[in-house]
């Protein structure tokens, strides 16, 4: 398995990572901004054999058994999904038991492999560095698996040092965090995001110069995400055409898409209609392409459905039907803003 060379923005966030002493990191910030590669960077250079001021040496063999995944000192705690797609291996019981059908891979981290975290930290550590565990993404763990890893987290056992890594801290336990060093994950600029944007790209899809731009709007500036945008076959052509349709109702360039990615583009969408109606700029959208002048109050109730939206996308949904009925109630949401008499007020600059 390949190393992953950093991009310049989280070597940078590295280079302080690895002087601190506590034995809990916690990195914050947004989807997209790299707390996973992050994160296996950090646990790279505390087990290294040979660390140096700026992270592993990426050639010893601590460094070959984490590229190898089979690290005796590194625990890897994420939801069972996240695992698979990221090539950790499962337990072989439940490992097993996926593959019989018994249960389907969890998208939350279940208590019995945070019990299984906690016994690690109590073994004695196979080589010399100490040991680490690694659990991405933290706000994952359902309210059991926090409250089994709260004793541990702060008094752990040994050598061993934990690196967590979230996506939206606001939902982790007050005291989760209170147990960490917190790491606010630092944004790259447009011009070296788009850079690593490109080459991370090689070997995917082909795009021009305004498409990668279309898609770093998209993502708001975030390069992980952008490069999902990207995969989703977004171009500049698409992105502008996009709030126009879907204020039509016509699903026709998203259908395609994971309800996930569905609903997340509907929030863009309202994001930036509520610019436009107290006067903002827009962030995802030019400002030309949005529907004109819909009224906040309308949109409020619209964001709001959205939000409740957001917490079930991952569900088993009939993906035709959720369509359908979101297809609706946005072109009546935007209806109905459209056409309504104070909308005049509020397009007026």
């Amino acid at each position: 398995m390949a190393v992953v060379i950093l991009p310049v923005w989280l070597q940078r966030q590295l280079l302080h990572l690895v002087s601190l002493r506590g034995h809990a990191v916690l990195l914050t910030g947004p989807a997209g901004l790299g707390q996973y590669d992050l994160a296996l960077a950090l646990a790279r250079a505390w087990l290294c054999e040979r660390p140096s001021a700026h992270g592993a040496c990426n050639d010893c063999a601590s460094c070959h058994a984490i590229d190898v995944r089979t690290h005796a000192d590194l625990f890897v705690l994420m939801p069972e999904q996240q695992a698979l797609d990221l090539g950790w291996p499962l337990d072989a019981s439940t490992q097993e038991r996926i593959e019989r059908k018994e249960v389907k891979p969890s998208r939350q981290i279940r208590v019995e492999a945070t019990r299984a975290a906690v016994a690690f930290t109590q073994t004695t550590h196979a080589r010399g560095q100490g040991k680490v565990v690694l659990i991405h993404p933290a706000e994952r763990l359902n309210a059991e698996s926090a409250n089994a890893l709260l004793k541990t987290l702060e008094e752990p056992p040994g050598h061993t040092r934990f690196i967590l890594a979230t996506e939206a801290a606001h939902l982790l336990l007050p005291t989760i965090r209170s147990r960490c060093q917190a790491h606010a994950m630092a944004w790259p600029g447009e011009a070296e995001g788009l850079a690593w944007l490109i080459q991370a790209a090689a070997d995917g899809p082909t795009l021009a110069e305004a498409d990668w731009t279309a898609c770093w709007r998209a993502a708001g500036g975030r390069p992980q995400e952008a490069l999902v945008w990207a995969r989703l076959g977004v171009t500049a052509r698409l992105w502008a055409d996009l709030p126009r349709q879907l204020v039509q109702g016509d699903w026709s360039l998203i259908a395609d898409w994971p309800i996930p990615r569905q609903v997340q583009v509907l929030m863009l969408l309202c994001h930036d209609a509520m610019a436009v109606a107290t006067g903002a700029p827009t962030r995802y959208f030019a400002a030309e392409a949005l529907p004109p002048s819909p009224v906040a109050r309308r949109l409020s109730s619209y964001w709001r459905a959205l939000q409740q939206a957001w917490r079930t996308a991952e569900h088993p949904l009939q993906a035709g039907l959720w369509a359908e009925a979101w297809a609706e109630r946005t072109r009546a949401v935007f209806a109905r803003c459209a056409s309504s008499p104070s909308a005049a007020i509020h397009s007026r600059p």
